[in-house]
């Protein structure tokens, strides 16, 4: 007999009972617009460094590859947990349950000290081989340094997010991201511009970064508090912090394959950024570059809302056995999905020169991102679908089908597109080569997702 300790049957939560589409409404909607208010911060946030400094724009810009891989390592880690946490409460594994948040605790803190080491150690390296602009260098190794030291913030932030989500929780997560991102907010024109009232000085990007850390900081506190407090479904002890391989390896499983998609896409955004700056010696296109993952952020966002909703309620039905909600919740999140990103297509293609203008661009600036925004913008139904089936990925414990399409998307196809497109010498033919690399991507997920489907989800049926 198993010395697993067992949930009882009347735990079982709205995952396995509540009507698919409902669930998945109920779950999302905190999340998306938690994750709204977060793309509101990216992009406020550039809005007052733009303000400040233009040169502060473009460190920023630089600065996204490793801003970006740093919050892959939280969300590939807070992923595993997800998946495994789901699918232990599915099944009625308490003692799994209680390890798989343990083990993640560990993973946090094992990744916060080697992020604080590179911004300690390698923050100035890194910007010396970006660019030649002294300013740029400056700003930019200030604001990294910041983030990396302070990462815990946002390390624990999304853990105990995921944490809440794993067992439907998703409304608390709607509070800690929205009180961090707005606390954000509040602070970056204090610390960037300094408020004498209060004898805070002017800062510049440094303020940009402090603001940042202190929103997720708190974000953090929050996230901690819900899961003492309100997430009877996992229950923390020192014990299961201790690590095991039984939990490490399914974690690692799901979450390795999600690190490396956003490393993937960190040496993407880093290589086009160099051939950006080789083609343009005012840096305008790495400028430009960077504000569009500012913008697009309102709509992917959205959409990494509805796929974390998705992961869960898959993975906890996969571990229930039960099919139909599986296929249901997918079939649901693709339709809300291509929804999403079917709006952020219009308001790309009518609204531009609208949405550069907030940055007081120079006219060059605005001709080159009027092109960006529109070209671009023109992949995202295609990158709706794909984002909404790579749950089914994760969810059923084959993350590395996800690290297939992501390799495919970005390095197989749109970096080789991109430099073949820069050849002309015309900046704005680059741009062409993000639908080319998307609409390729989702023929790759459609071809995984019935493998997927035939080997996992059909036997069940």
């Amino acid at each position: 007999m198993s010395n697993e300790k067992q949930i009882p049957n009347l735990r079982e939560n709205k995952m396995g009972s509540m009507p698919v589409g409902k669930l998945l409404l109920n779950m999302a909607l905190p999340m998306i617009i938690a994750m709204v208010v977060q793309a509101l911060y990216n992009v406020v946030d550039s809005l007052f460094v733009a303000w400040y400094s233009p040169n502060a724009v473009t460190a920023l810009s630089l600065a996204f590859p490793i801003q970006n891989i740093l919050i892959g390592f939280a969300t590939g880690i807070g992923v595993g947990v997800n998946s495994l946490l789901s699918k232990s409460l599915g099944e009625s594994n308490q003692t799994a349950a209680n390890r798989a948040a343990g083990n993640g605790v560990f993973l946090v803190l094992l990744a916060t000290a080697l992020f604080m080491l590179f911004g300690i150690f390698g923050s100035h390296p890194f910007f010396a081989i970006q660019s030649d602009n002294p300013d740029t260098v400056q700003n930019g190794t200030i604001y990294i340094a910041i983030v990396c030291i302070g990462s815990l913030g946002i390390f624990v932030e999304v853990l105990g997010e995921r944490l809440l989500q794993s067992s439907g929780r998703t409304f608390y997560t709607l509070i800690t991201q929205g009180t961090g991102a707005v606390v954000n907010i509040i602070l970056d024109p204090v610390f960037i511009f300094g408020f004498k009232p209060l004898g805070i000085p002017e800062m510049g990007i440094a303020g940009a970064a402090i603001a940042t850390v202190i929103g997720q900081w708190i974000a953090a506190i929050l996230a901690i508090i819900f899961n003492f407090k309100r997430n009877p479904d996992v229950q923390f002890s020192w014990s299961a912090i201790k690590p095991r391989k039984e939990s490490i390896i399914p974690i690692l499983t799901v979450g390795i394959p999600s690190i490396i998609m956003v490393g993937i896409g960190s040496i993407m955004n880093f290589s086009l950024n160099q051939l950006l700056l080789g083609m343009d010696s005012t840096e305008t296109a790495a400028g430009v570059f960077g504000i569009y993952f500012k913008l697009q952020s309102f709509f992917f966002m959205p959409l990494f809302g509805i796929n974390n909703a998705t992961i869960s309620i898959v993975a906890y039905n996969y571990g229930a056995r039960n099919p139909k909600r599986i296929t249901g919740t997918l079939l649901r999140s693709c339709v809300s999905a291509l929804g999403v990103m079917i709006a952020g297509l219009l308001i790309f293609q009518f609204f531009p020169d609208q949405l550069l203008g907030l940055f007081k661009p120079s006219p060059e600036f605005l001709r080159m991102g009027h092109s960006a925004l529109r070209i671009i913008s023109i992949c995202f139904p295609c990158a709706a679908f794909g984002i909404a089936l790579s749950a089914s990925f994760q969810a059923l414990g084959n993350g590395i089908y996800s690290t297939i399409v992501s390799i495919c998307r970005q390095m197989l196809v749109l970096l080789p597109a991109a430099y073949l497109l820069s050849l002309s010498g015309e900046v704005n033919h680059v741009w062409w080569s993000f639908p080319i690399a998307e609409a390729f991507s989702l023929l790759v997920t459609l071809f995984l997702f019935s493998r997927i489907y035939r080997k996992k989800i059909k036997p069940m049926l």
